[in-house]
């Protein structure tokens, strides 16, 4: 008997199913007959005032427990400790008249963003609106926008105080608690009186760990103003940025601790780079606005400091 090829029944239907399959995936239009998800939804933007990782408002005094002679009083002419000027810089101070300032209307070049932060005075922070955050000062009767929109376009001419960005930083990442730590922590507890250091067995009565969270503003668009009340100019191309940050203190108050660079490429030979500190208070009783007035001048003001040196 002669035995024939063996052949399956089933194979022939295996493969025209199989064909099928394969058509239908390549046919054209089949795509839409594909289950499709639909548009997802806009992720809302969060308003920087409910996006705040940490709550800046309130009215906060300056605690000046260092550079006195520059901060306390108006220095002499030629007192420039610690400020890398160039020469054109040097000369344009060593000229600086201040009844010519007020003469010309410009009383309040000594009050700006670049040097009012280092001035005896009280800072009121509060919120415009939800997007905008506005930095009050009594010492000059200062006022400073800080806008969360990076589109945010300077409007009119430049100012004392300019046009001010701010960005929340030092975030706690996703899925943590409030362990991190804000830049500036280490000032921030040492002018606090922190005697202790995280992991270092948890002394009892020691300050809180710093928050997580901080505040960067970067304020351009500026008038030419004075780094110090003694005629230090800044330009107009100079850039101000600030670091605030907020720690508590063992005694259960507040300590905002703001480190302020300056870069000038028009009168600084590098960053001018400063911390100051300031307490919270509880109220507004103490704040009392003041027109920009000449802080008291040590004797000899009309004494010259020689020049040492400088590009």
């Amino acid at each position: 008997m002669t035995r024939g090829p063996i052949t399956h029944p089933a194979r022939p239907r295996l493969a025209a199913v199989l064909a099928l399959g394969l058509a239908a995936t390549l046919a054209p239009g089949t795509a839409a007959q594909v289950p499709q998800a639909g548009p997802q939804a806009p992720i809302a933007q969060q308003s920087a005032r409910l996006a705040a990782p940490i709550d800046f408002t309130g009215m906060w005094a300056s605690v000046v427990t260092e550079d006195w002679q520059w901060r306390f009083v108006t220095p002499i002419v030629g007192d420039y400790t610690g400020v890398p000027m160039n020469s054109v810089a040097d000369k344009l101070a060593r000229a600086w008249d201040p009844d010519a300032d007020v003469k010309a209307g410009e009383q309040c070049m000594g009050f700006g963003a670049a040097a009012i932060n280092r001035l005896p005075t009280r800072m009121r922070i509060s919120w415009q609106d939800d997007d905008t955050l506005k930095l009050d000062w009594d010492l000059g009767t200062q006022t400073r926008l800080v806008y969360f929109d990076r589109a945010k376009a300077p409007v009119g001419p430049p100012s004392y105080q300019g046009h001010a960005i701010g960005e929340w930083i030092d975030l706690p990442a996703p899925g943590r608690g409030g362990g991190g730590r804000g830049r500036g922590a280490a000032p921030a507890q040492a002018a606090a009186g922190a005697e202790g250091r995280a992991g270092g067995g948890g002394r009892a009565g020691g300050a809180p760990p710093p928050r997580p969270g901080g505040l960067k503003i970067v304020t351009t668009h500026l008038r030419p103003q004075y780094l110090r009340q003694n005629g230090v100019p800044v330009s107009e191309t100079a850039v101000v940025t600030e670091y605030l940050d907020i720690v508590p203190a063992p005694d259960g108050s507040e300590w905002l601790v703001l480190k302020t660079s300056i870069d000038d490429p028009t009168y600084l030979n590098g960053w001018y780079i400063v911390s100051s500190q300031f307490k919270k208070e509880p109220n507004e009783s103490k704040w009392a606005p003041t027109p920009c007035e000449l802080l008291p001048r040590l004797k000899g003001t009309a004494t010259q400091v020689p020049r040492q040196g400088g590009g």
